[in-house]
């Protein structure tokens, strides 16, 4: 089904299946596109997050269950507290699904990694549909599930344009200097692959 998706700007992309289709105002896609539904977000749609510590956020990190909460508390464990937590399986491949909702939640569409080592990993991430970034090293910075708050400039992908890859995101905020100021957790909705991974309620 063909979809448009309009942030409050008037921006809109029109995205069929996995792939973006046009570009440009909305009004102007939904006259094109008269048969196609049309999704009104608040804020500005933009291309996404690379984040850049896929491996140190993935799999040097753990994100407690809420149901852990008492046990572990709410925050990501790394350092002594992940070694004496000492995941298996089980826990690795949890956490993995629990860190990517939380990347997806601040706009991230893609990360980098070196290669993953932890099967239950590298399974949560195939499931959601995430892209894999491959890198040469430590990025530096402090790992961040917000992009904007490592210290790094932030990456996004190649632009949007007809006929490629339908991944972006869409942060309720007036502009890219205000999404600057307040950071990636204003994201409202985010988008791979065509599908809506992540939504604000």
């Amino acid at each position: 089904m063909l979809t448009i998706h309009a942030d409050s700007t008037g921006h809109a992309l029109a995205v069929e299946g996995a792939r973006v289709v046009a570009a440009g105002d909305v009004r102007q896609l939904a006259d094109a596109y008269p048969r196609a539904r049309v999704r009104r977000w608040p804020g500005i749609l933009t291309p996404g997050f690379v984040n850049l510590h896929g491996t140190e956020l993935l799999e040097e990190t753990y994100h407690p269950d809420p149901r852990e909460a008492e046990e572990l508390g709410t925050e990501p464990l790394t350092g002594d507290a992940l070694a004496a937590l000492a995941p298996d399986d089980v826990r690795w491949g949890g956490s993995a699904r629990r860190g990517v909702q939380r990347m997806l939640a601040h706009g991230t569409v893609a990360v980098a990694c070196e290669a993953l080592r932890r099967p239950a990993v590298v399974d949560a991430v195939r499931r959601t549909g995430l892209d894999l970034v491959s890198r040469a090293g430590r990025p530096g910075g402090v790992p961040s599930l917000d992009p904007l708050a490592c210290g790094l400039p932030p990456e996004v992908p190649s632009p949007r344009e007809p006929g490629s890859a339908a991944r972006f995101a869409v942060f309720d905020v007036s502009d890219a200097s205000e999404l600057a100021e307040r950071g990636a957790s204003t994201c409202v909705a985010t988008v791979i692959g065509g599908r809506l991974l992540y939504r604000r309620r």
